[in-house]
């Protein structure tokens, strides 16, 4: 590749993962999307990383999501335009990844883009952040996630709205309807990811895997099912919780009045 279209670095606990095509809106080809799927790979495999950390370079977009011109030179006997089993930016079709991932959207989510933010746990948007869904101006749909993930999160109305209307909403939009956990100046944002990692730090990471699946698992059931699966091994993050070292660290050092220190295992 001539460019790097994705750095990653560690910090601690925490994987940053940055999608590194300002020049294009960060939107995603073929080599990003596989870059990014080798470093959710990575973060899912290393036990020594407990938070990743997901955004786009510079300031006028998170992510444009798919690259059109490669999606246009594949239709034209180009190079394949592919996307990895684990989908867009190797996160939204990747469901069994328990760890949390944060997404700090700092301008334009759009397509593609939006579908990761909606694949992340938490979303922190700067104030300029736009999210839409435009796939039907270029005669397709919102393949990644988008057509389902949305109705889950916003209910079928304002879903419909997004995937219909292909008009986009800001990021105070978004927070009222749920899509964001948090709105910040753009000179803010690099600041409230580090809180929100912190937040996430001082809690138990096998606790947070476990939170992580039963949530998403328990909305595939109903909710007596989904609260009964949790005495029958259904929820395997849960079990290796409930047998952990750290559980008798949380109460040992409640009890001790000191900080925890978590081990992950």
């Amino acid at each position: 590749m001539s460019e790097e279209k994705v750095l990653s670095r560690t910090e601690g606990r925490v994987l940053h993962v940055m999608i590194n095509r300002p020049a294009s809106m960060n939107a995603l080809d073929a080599d990003a999307h596989f870059a990014l799927a080798a470093a959710f790979d990575r973060f899912a495999a290393d036990d020594a990383l407990w938070v990743a950390v997901i955004r786009g370079a510079g300031d006028r977009a998170f992510s444009a999501g798919g690259d059109i011109k490669a999606m246009n030179a594949a239709a034209h006997g180009g190079p394949a335009y592919r996307v990895p089993e684990s989908g867009y930016a190797g996160l939204t079709s990747r469901f069994d990844l328990d760890k949390p991932v944060i997404a700090a959207v700092n301008g334009l989510a759009l397509g593609g883009g939006f579908e990761i933010a909606l694949a992340a746990d938490i979303v922190i948007a700067a104030g300029h952040a736009v999210f839409g869904q435009p796939e039907p101006l270029i005669g397709t749909v919102a393949y990644a996630g988008g057509m389902h993930r949305l109705a889950r999160q916003v209910g079928l109305k304002r879903a419909m709205q997004l995937l219909l209307g292909a008009e986009p909403i800001d990021a105070r939009t978004a927070l009222e309807w749920g899509l964001v956990n948090e709105v910040v100046p753009p000179a803010e944002l690099d600041a409230a990811v580090e809180r929100w990692v912190t937040r996430l730090l001082k809690c138990a990471p096998l606790a947070l895997r476990a939170t992580k699946q039963c949530v998403r698992r328990g909305l595939d059931l109903d909710l007596e099912a989904a609260i009964a699966a949790q005495e029958t091994g259904a929820y395997p993050a849960l079990e290796a919780m409930r047998h952990s070292a750290d559980v008798l660290e949380g109460i040992a050092a409640f009890a001790g009045k000191r900080a925890p220190q978590w081990q992950g295992r």
